[in-house]
């Protein structure tokens, strides 16, 4: 079959106020660029004649700015979910410009399918290849892609050639059955693969291919300060310790870690543990020390939904794709986060916490309890089925005026139950079998800055009695010192 090439306006044009659009991809990989951007261009065009055009948004996870960015800034999107990372869609969000809720990333399709989200009409996806039998080739992340192409009335395909077709057998593409028939979902090893390397749907929902050659939006990541260093040397260390105590085999166990610096760091300090044997990824994101990692032996295989990598070490993959495709598979977020093959696996799950309490209940969406940073993502469907899991944060942040570590989180998207470890620069608190007591004890002497230990230790002891030291006068004091005089050394506890 032979599909209509049009420009990225064209294609935007098949989109109308109202409609419930879902994009491809997983991060800013595998995200549509042309498109997107276009749909904010028609925005801003309608707008601009007095016409009302707002869409409603769906993706895997978060995208990049030509997608999130332009959407936002054109005033063109009424509903965001269920994840974003990009500045211009969150002020929007927290101005109340745009409806918006974050959920766990493996329930989205799912979600979606059952009718508990809008139905897309269009689903706009990027694809290295995409064939007249109507298979679709991903690119560089999965996301919901097979679902959102089922459901969608229609589908525009961006065509990105300046990715290869010698891409494909990287992804591994499945979806589960709906409730009753759900079997298993067949996973048994990182590197099993139990689906096809494409996309098959009905070639008539095609409804035209737009020709791109935008580089991947993934930004190359900063140098590691100090205080990264110190975190992921404690976490390594941490992991090393597990392993000489028995807990944890001596084979390893697969490794999930979650985006940025810190995550990086950690991974490379186990890559170079001379105690961890080389060991295999069964993760969300792959990213650049993962790439390193796997050239130098000392990460097997890594299995995630997307390639969210620098431009440059995207380079170095596809200029030795022979080498990299048995070692590297893209999946959807069904698999690549569900929470059955993440409790078989015995994943190791590493996150990063935005605050931590005392109990070990961890925030990692909301700053002050009101704003959203950029939502839940997958962390919880690691850290809640996790054979360990660990949350890291630095001690502090703005300069030392915030403290990372607070009586009680303002905002709590991972309980206690779930966090067995906490690490700061200053050490590592094993939360696992103690009392809460035992552990607001263990927070502040490993993990809070010693600016803040007089005072978690004074919140603590005005808390006399009671199974959980819990007042409800003072556990949001140092939120409230914060907000009112811009420190929260000035808490009054």
């Amino acid at each position: 079959m032979d599909y209509r090439i049009v420009s990225a306006d064209e294609a935007a044009a098949l989109i109308h106020d109202g409609d419930v659009v879902a994009f491809s991809g997983f991060t800013a990989a595998g995200c549509p660029k042309e498109v997107p951007s276009a749909i904010a261009r028609r925005a801003e065009m309608l707008h601009g004649r007095g016409e009302p055009f707002k869409i409603s948004v769906i993706s895997g996870a978060s995208s990049g700015d030509a997608m999130d960015g332009a959407l936002a800034r054109a005033d063109a999107v009424s509903l965001r979910l269920p994840y974003q990372n990009v500045k211009d869609m969150r002020a929007a969000i927290n101005d109340g410009r745009v409806g918006y809720f974050d959920l766990h990333l493996s329930e989205v399709a799912q979600q979606m399918r059952y009718g508990f989200l809008p139905r897309p009409r269009v689903a706009v996806v990027e694809a290295s290849q995409v064939t007249g039998r109507g298979e679709i080739v991903p690119t560089y992340g999965v996301g919901v892609l097979p679902t959102i192409c089922c459901l969608a009335e229609q589908i525009i395909v961006e065509l990105n050639v300046a990715v290869p077709q010698a891409l494909r057998g990287l992804h591994d593409i499945c979806e589960p059955a709906d409730p009753p028939r759900r079997r298993e979902l067949p996973v048994y090893a990182p590197g099993d693969r139990v689906g096809a390397d494409c996309v098959r749907i009905d070639p008539k929902k095609i409804a035209c291919v737009v020709v791109s050659d935008r580089p991947t939006e993934v930004a190359a990541f900063s140098e590691t300060d100090a205080v990264t260093a110190q975190i992921a040397q404690n976490v390594a260390r941490f992991l090393e310790g597990e392993m000489h105590a028995g807990r944890i085999p001596a084979e390893f166990l697969p490794v999930q870690s979650g985006v940025g610096n810190v995550a990086n760091a950690i991974l490379k300090d186990l890559g170079n543990s001379p105690v961890v044997p080389p060991f295999e990824m069964y993760t969300e994101v792959i990213q650049d020390s993962v790439i390193d990692l796997i050239k130098w032996g000392r990460i097997r295989l890594a299995s995630g939904s997307s390639l969210t990598c620098s431009p440059a070490k995207i380079e170095e993959i596809l200029a030795s794709l022979d080498f990299f495709r048995p070692r590297l598979v893209l999946r959807p977020t069904e698999y690549s986060n569900s929470p059955e093959i993440i409790r078989r696996l015995g994943v190791i799950s590493i996150n990063t916490a935005l605050e931590a309490d005392l109990s070990g209940a961890v925030n990692s969406s909301h700053v002050l309890g009101r704003r959203m940073m950029n939502g839940i993502g997958g962390s919880c469907d690691f850290t809640r089925n996790a054979y360990l899991s660990l949350f890291t944060t630095p001690s502090t942040a703005k300069g030392g005026l915030v403290s990372c570590i607070v009586p009680q989180v303002a905002h709590q998207d991972h309980s206690e139950h779930s966090v067995k470890v906490l690490a700061t620069e200053y050490g590592v608190a094993d939360l696992r079998g103690l009392s809460p007591r035992k552990r607001a004890e263990a927070v502040i002497e490993h993990c809070a800055h010693p600016d803040y230990r007089p005072l978690l230790r004074r919140y603590v002891e005005r808390c006399p009695e009671g199974h959980t030291p819990f007042d409800p006068a003072h556990c949001f004091a140092f939120h409230q010192a914060f907000a009112e005089c811009g420190d929260m050394r000035q808490a009054e506890v």
